[in-house]
């Protein structure tokens, strides 16, 4: 897969941008969800009042979280390379829109998206739905063949495929979902070290 063309990228942000501090078990517990559920979908599924009470909960969880996020190895010098080479950068991400600001300041990330081109899971559908790219695409005016979509899991790459993006699997030792990925490396320092290529 040759990188160094592609002129549109968009990143999920917990464990792709920062480095990984969600630990989903505890909060399905904490939120009484069962532990083969989606939280999103969960929480999306209950009753407005009930559900209110445990999303209220759960962003100032995500809150705290964003105060102490870490950037992930080799995340801010790739997203300045990008950036150096007027590449569009965007964020497609399961977190609040609010707190990916937070996180994306406090990992020193800020200036690198504008605002519009974050999108929480309040402004798009939660991956691996494919609508948060496909609005991206759009608002951007280009095919989505035309994006790549860097993520750590699954759904980062369920939502590439669907959207008819790339998909590149960051920050994972092994490529679990090699049917779904495009391109597997251990980290940021190695996709950038891809780009001029």
């Amino acid at each position: 897969m040759n990188l160094a063309g592609v002129r549109y990228w968009v990143f999920d942000m917990d464990g792709t941008l920062t480095v990984a501090v969600h630990d989903f078990a505890a909060i399905r517990r904490a939120l009484e969800i069962p532990e083969s559920d989606d939280i999103l979908h969960h929480l999306a599924a209950l009753p407005a009042e009930v559900a209110a009470a445990k999303r209220a909960w759960l962003l100032e969880h995500e809150r705290e979280l964003a105060y102490a996020a870490r950037p992930a190895a080799g995340a801010r010098e790739l997203l300045h390379v990008l950036r150096e080479r007027d590449c569009r950068l965007g964020v497609l991400t399961r977190n609040a829109h609010e707190l990916a600001l937070l996180t994306l300041q406090a990992v020193g990330m800020g200036d690198c998206f504008r605002p519009e081109d974050i999108l929480g899971r309040d402004e798009a559908p939660p991956k691996p739905h494919p609508g948060g790219l496909l609005q991206l695409a759009s608002q951007w005016g280009v095919a989505p063949q035309e994006m790549v979509m860097v993520g750590d899991y699954r759904f980062d790459l369920e939502c590439a495929r669907a959207a008819g993006a790339r998909g590149v699997l960051v920050n994972v030792p092994h490529n679990e979902w090699p049917e779904l990925a495009d391109l597997h490396v251990p980290d940021c320092h190695a996709l950038r070290g891809l780009l001029s290529g």
